[in-house]
């Protein structure tokens, strides 16, 4: 059926998905042995009205343009537009982006997989990231059902990885709507894949996310400052419960 024949109204949501760790399973890094796929739902109007603008007025303040797009990893290793930034102004920036993402409205879902224990298990390896994204279109379908959005598209943008990898990410990603019967059930999902220096806010937002989630779960009693700034945004269920929902850590 194309899109022409049938195309539901967009939802009232969007998704952006990025992930933190090397999904290959063949090599695994020891000082992080994780995987991990975070989904961040904004509803489009807050979206648009409080975060967009936000990271930008940010960046202008901060490097006098908009064009700067923000990696954890970059961030992390003070390379790129971080590189020769003076200390003062990167203790300056990390805070006002820190309050930012506090004040942010969104809620956020991510799939942690310790591939050590994946790796050692008898059974048939599936591919980290299509494992992750199951996981995570779960608890997304969980999402938009109980925010009345049956009926409508919701669209997930995700980080290009390559001509290879994106393919069998769409694929597997159709396979699953249609195995879990999303469609079915009133819930239509599309899946954007964008140029990774695409400049969307709620990209790198997800980006930032996806790291600290995977270092909370490798090392739970260490001080996480990021994570404690996202805890109030995990998705949880009907008891108050993030686990299994908005985080699910396997196997």
């Amino acid at each position: 059926m194309t899109a022409t024949q049938f195309c539901p109204p967009f939802s009232d949501f969007v998704v952006y998905v990025d992930e933190s760790g090397d999904h290959s399973l063949t090599s695994i890094d020891p000082r992080y042995p994780v995987f991990v796929l975070s989904f961040c739902v904004f509803r489009k109007s807050t979206y648009n009205k409080q975060l967009a603008p936000a990271l930008r007025a940010l960046k202008f303040a901060t490097f006098g343009h908009d064009m700067v797009v923000l990696h954890e990893s970059e961030m992390r290793r003070s390379r790129g537009a971080f590189e020769r930034m003076p200390q003062t102004t990167r203790t300056a920036f990390m805070a006002e982006l820190n309050q930012l993402i506090a004040e942010a409205d969104f809620q956020l879902m991510a799939v942690a997989i310790d591939k050590r224990r994946l790796h050692t298990n008898n059974e048939p390896v599936p591919h980290a990231y299509h494992l992750a994204l199951e996981h995570g279109l779960r608890s997304l379908f969980e999402l938009l059902t109980a925010a009345g959005q049956r009926g409508t598209l919701t669209h997930l943008v995700c980080e290009a990885r390559g001509a290879r990898e994106d393919l069998a990410l769409a694929l597997e990603f159709r396979r699953l709507c249609d195995q879990t019967a999303f469609a079915q059930q009133g819930i239509h999902l599309h899946m954007v894949i964008a140029d990774k220096k695409s400049n969307s806010e709620g990209l790198q937002l997800a980006d930032l996310t996806a790291r600290p989630i995977g270092l909370s779960v490798l090392r739970p009693d260490q001080d996480n400052r990021a994570v404690a700034i996202l805890e109030p945004k995990f998705y949880r269920d009907g008891r108050g419960s993030k686990a299994g929902s908005g985080l699910k850590v396997l196997p």
